[in-house]
């Protein structure tokens, strides 16, 4: 069945029960020619105990979509790369809230990418397809949400801006939402920043066109949704007699307990007590820990929205107290120890060359793309005081260094080494990704780069019951996990670099996001004062890099790389430097630990480049030393690295075999002729 709509004048199809007719939910949507598969699926039979809901999202984009084959020596598409499982992360969290409160069924969203459009945004396209493919299933969701993209080109907002529009965009905003309700925001400014009061805009401009999308999609396809299968999702597992016995008997203990665990995100202790009820009293323990969830989750609400107190004793406002060291590690180029609270992160710069920059694919594009800026962030076992093994990166990690990247791009435009940050989280208790942001800063003025402007970030949380609600300051882990809104905001004194917004409800207003906003900012002022005294007082370690970019004609780019890149090769040796060259612009940048040398290797760059021959004139003659025997002639220097060419024709004249020579031999020759700066020589 194919259905076309209209929206904001462009055509959309969804084709319902077309393919993957076995899924409980399936859509084939095409815009341009853009086409996508989305598929739901759950298992009725299995639902689980506890409060969660188990929702997995795979957004996964085949080769053939471009008319290209995978890269790397297998050519088969393999595990997921970077961007799927970031864009898998998008759906999830945006997509979360429309499930029922008590849905405890396994799902499994499958989004295959079949076919590209080079115009069209494929995250926007893969969410706005689930969404339908959710609604026309037969699970109990009667909602649409859908997402758009805003980007800000010579001061004007556009929606839904087609890839080449955004590359030139200095800002790039996703949301998704249903109606009026904004669900999931991700930003990043790619120049500089932008103030609140613009990206409120922006954002009210998004909330507008996504309630129109959102009773576009819901008038053209309710009457298209399956009858919903029959399963339980009333029933919360909540076993009320148990929670009367805990609340009449174990309230001070507990209320001990979650005291104890706003200073770490272990919940050893809290396990404990768990088994213990479940065990004396013979209760089901499943049953014991949603009970002390519930109960867990009402004290900490009802502390903050009634008596506007939290559990470590904080005002809704405070930050927790902040100490930095720079450069503890001699031998890295970089590093900055950053905490906050019980949060705290190791963040290690380090700087290298063009060979050192991380190579990709895209699927819209079949040449191969380089980043210069990496951020990885770990997050061990170690940092929550579990005790679990250390594997390979998880979603989580990636996702939090993707914010943390975004968050510090900006201060680096005019970067053009290869930069990587690694975030090490020694300890976690809320926002471990904000405390990230502070100590890469950091770390950044540490290695001695000349970053454009120091970020912040801070996480904001929020406790609502109705009309009433409290922004909470610097959250913690545990109230991260029974607030409704997880709000990171990274930026510098004029505005906002980055953001990230989860909301677990859905009545989030504007004022509420302006409020968080204004808040946030406070925070970010604060804590830039403190990491701007640090900054001051950093000491550079002996081995932070240095760099010189100059530029040369691009005509003797070959006379310095030489044969086979012998001359570069001798001048990175002789000097002990990296050397990078662009041969499009003849761009050179020098890099070493030793300023001195750096120097000199450009300085020598140069003579070579720019010879004065006013100083040599024809007859001239010299005992030079060969420096290259090529099957044409003899490279010979004959004086401070000029370099003249004895013409094989010169030597056959002279009835001499270049054979009879050997690198590093001296040789009587004479100036023969000087013509475009090039010296000729002959036997003298």
């Amino acid at each position: 069945m194919e259905i076309k709509i209209q929206n904001n004048g462009v055509e959309e199809f969804f084709y319902l029960n077309k393919v993957a007719k076995a899924a409980n939910g399936s859509v084939l949507y095409k815009k341009g020619k853009a086409v996508i598969l989305a598929t739901i699926t759950t298992d009725e039979n299995a639902s689980i105990e506890g409060d969660f809901l188990p929702l997995t999202v795979q957004y996964i984009e085949k080769s053939y979509a471009n008319g290209k084959f995978p890269g790397g020596y297998i050519k088969r598409e393999g595990k997921p790369n970077e961007f799927e499982i970031l864009t898998s992360r998008l759906i999830d969290r945006s997509i979360r809230p429309l499930f029922p409160k008590n849905y405890r069924y396994p799902v499994q969203i499958s989004i295959f990418v079949l076919s590209v459009d080079r115009d069209l945004d494929l995250q926007v396209l893969a969410l706005n397809a689930t969404s339908v493919a959710l609604l026309t299933s037969n699970l109990p969701i009667d909602k649409t949400i859908n997402a758009l993209r805003i980007g800000k080109i010579d001061n004007e907002f556009i929606i839904n801006p087609t890839l080449e529009q955004l590359s030139k965009s200095n800002i790039d905003l996703y949301i998704s939402g249903e109606n009026n309700n904004i669900f999931m925001i991700e930003f990043k400014s790619k120049e500089g920043q932008l103030d609140e009061n613009e990206l409120l805009y922006a954002v009210e401009l998004a909330q507008n066109h996504i309630n129109t999308t959102s009773n576009l999609y819901l008038d053209t396809f309710k009457r298209y949704i399956k009858p919903h299968i029959n399963i339980n999702i009333q029933d919360s597992n909540l076993n009320e007699s148990i929670f009367t016995y805990i609340e009449n008997n174990y309230s001070k203990i507990l209320e001990s307990c979650f005291t104890n665990m706003a200073k770490s995100e272990n919940n050893a202790i809290l396990n404990g007590i768990i088994k213990e009820i479940a065990i004396n009293n013979d209760f089901n323990q499943v049953e014991v820990e949603i009970a002390i969830s519930k109960f867990k989750r009402n004290f900490i609400r009802n502390k903050i929205l009634n008596e506007e107190k939290r559990l470590d004793g904080r005002g809704l406002n405070d930050i927790r107290d902040i100490s930095i060291e720079t450069n503890l590690l001699p031998s890295a180029h970089g590093s900055a120890l950053f905490t906050r609270g019980q949060t705290q992160v190791l963040a290690v710069c380090t700087i290298g060359s063009d060979s050192d920059m991380q190579s990709y694919e895209i699927l819209t594009s079949k040449t191969q793309q380089k980043s210069n800026f990496l951020f990885h962030y770990n997050f061990p076992s170690f940092s929550t005081g579990e005790a679990y093994p250390i594997g390979s990166v998880n979603r989580r990690e990636l996702g939090h260094g993707n914010l943390a990247k975004k968050a510090l791009e900006s201060s680096l435009r005019n970067e053009n080494r290869a930069v990587r940050i690694v975030a090490e989280v020694l300890e976690s208790n809320g926002s471990s990704s904000m405390a990230s942001v502070c100590g890469g800063s950091l770390s950044l003025c540490a290695a001695g780069i000349e970053a454009e402007f120091l970020v912040a970030g801070i996480a904001m949380g929020l406790i609502k019951d109705g009309d009433k609600y409290k922004i909470l300051t610097d959250i913690m882990g545990i109230e991260d996990y029974d607030g409704d809104m997880d709000f990171k905001v990274a930026g510098n004194r004029s505005g906002i670099t980055a953001l990230q917004m989860d909301i677990k409800i859905n009545d989030i207003n504007i004022y509420i996001l302006r409020d968080a906003l204004l808040r946030a900012k406070e925070a970010r002022l604060s804590i830039l004062d403190k990491m701007e005294i640090a900054k001051e007082n950093i000491i550079l370690n002996d081995n932070t890099p240095v760099s010189q970019v100059f530029k040369i004609p691009i005509n003797k780019i070959p006379s310095i790389i030489g044969q086979g890149g012998k001359n570069i090769k001798d001048i990175i040796e002789r000097f002990c430097i990296s050397i990078d060259i662009n041969k499009e612009n003849g761009e050179v940048r020098i890099s070493g630990e030793s300023k001195e040398n750096v120097q000199k290797a450009k300085d020598f760059i140069l003579s070579s480049v720019y010879i004065c021959l006013d100083s040599f004139k024809v007859g001239d003659r010299f005992s030079g030393k060969i420096k290259r025997i090529t099957d044409f002639g003899i490279f010979v220097e004959i004086k401070d690295g000029i370099d003249g060419l004895l013409h094989n024709s010169k030597l056959i004249k002279n009835n001499i075999n270049i054979r009879d020579f050997k690198e590093g031999d001296r040789i009587n020759v004479e100036i023969a002729a000087i013509n475009n700066d090039k010296i000729e020589l002959i036997i003298s």
